[in-house]
């Protein structure tokens, strides 16, 4: 006899049929029936989002979870709309979901956008964070705000990383909010809340668009041969996936809140500028002539140019304590990845 479906009053259905025997141990499978049973619900802020998507999918898939995902512009029917800065709607919204977890991942991410658009980069990545930290308490949930390694200003990173303790001091808008938004959170910790702030570097994975990351969008400057251009060859970054970082945020959920410190690392360790990156996707479409693309050895300077860190490594010493990282190398997945036609 098969289990029957059990049906959410949200977006989504877990189906415990779809485990089956093979998949889940019996004892596993009650384990995960018991926890959403319990009541466990996940709401994942930008779930329209390349990390939010993978995000939002990673606790949908672990079927011990009621997930909300939350939008503003998406079209996305399974996805509920809400606009985050309106405090009285996120309040309404939360208060009828009663999360156990807060995942947020909606910011405004972009370095270029946020120098041009400080108000409404200042609202989004530190008026809403701080606002979430205060509904943690009131409503009684555990926020993980995502947070980026621009808040360092990566001049001399220390050997092995910046720890999460490490002075911060960002360079530009983006950084600045971002930090400000973790000071916010980490401020309603100390009074009562339950929150933890995730910093990670440069993002890469599945996207509905490759200009969505700031690595899937030199796949399309590397394919485009007609046009020539110049490519950062300075700033050492260290691309992290999204699927990596959603499975490890499941993992995180599991245990104990007390255990968890106020900030955690998460990043790949392999270190690549923008311009080794086009060069290993060159590789992998098997383009071997890449003179249309320049090498740029010096930090961007004139009118307009968005000052970014050297080099933001992140150390995950602290964070590997708790739980293993599990990230993928970056060519073995982008190798998989494109020569499966995506």
């Amino acid at each position: 006899m098969q289990p029957r479906p059990l049906c959410l009053p949200y977006p989504g259905s877990i189906n415990f049929s779809q485990a089956g025997p093979a998949g889940l141990g019996r004892a596993n499978l009650l384990y995960r029936i018991v926890s959403f049973m319990s009541g466990s619900k996940i709401v994942v802020t930008g779930a329209s989002g390349v990390l939010g998507t993978a995000v939002h999918k990673a606790f949908e898939k672990a079927l011990r979870y009621e997930v909300v995902g939350l939008k503003n512009k998406s079209p996305a029917s399974h996805l509920v709309q809400l606009d985050l800065t309106d405090k009285e709607a996120t309040k309404q919204i939360l208060e009828e979901i009663k999360p156990t977890w807060v995942i947020h991942c909606a910011a405004e991410r972009r370095p270029d956008v946020a120098e041009k658009d400080q108000v409404g980069t200042q609202l989004l990545n530190v008026g809403v964070p701080g606002y979430l930290g205060e509904l943690a308490k009131a409503i009684d949930f555990t926020l993980v705000y995502i947070s980026t390694d621009y808040v360092f200003d990566g001049r001399s990173p220390p050997p092995g990383g910046y720890t999460p303790e490490s002075p911060t001091n960002p360079l530009q808008i983006y950084g600045q909010t971002k930090r400000d938004g973790e000071n916010a959170v980490l401020q309603a910790r100390q009074q009562g809340a339950r929150t933890v702030v995730l910093r990670v570097p440069v993002l890469y994975g599945p996207a509905p668009n490759n200009a969505d990351s700031a690595v899937n969008i030199l796949i399309d400057v590397v394919r485009d041969q007609s046009k020539e251009s110049n490519m950062d060859d300075y700033a050492i970054r260290y691309p992290t996936n999204v699927l990596d970082i959603a499975s490890f945020l499941v993992r995180l959920t599991d245990l104990s809140v007390d255990t968890l410190p106020p900030i955690l690392h998460y990043s790949a360790h392999e270190s690549f500028t923008k311009y080794q990156m086009c060069q290993i996707f060159a590789s992998i479409l098997g383009f071997n002539d890449m003179n249309y693309i320049k090498p740029v050895s010096t930090p961007p300077t004139g009118a307009g140019a968005t000052s970014r860190p050297y080099n933001c490594h992140l150390s995950t010493t602290e964070t590997e304590k708790l739980l293993p990282l599990e990230c993928s190398g970056f060519k073995t997945w982008w190798e998989e990845y494109l020569h499966g036609g995506k």
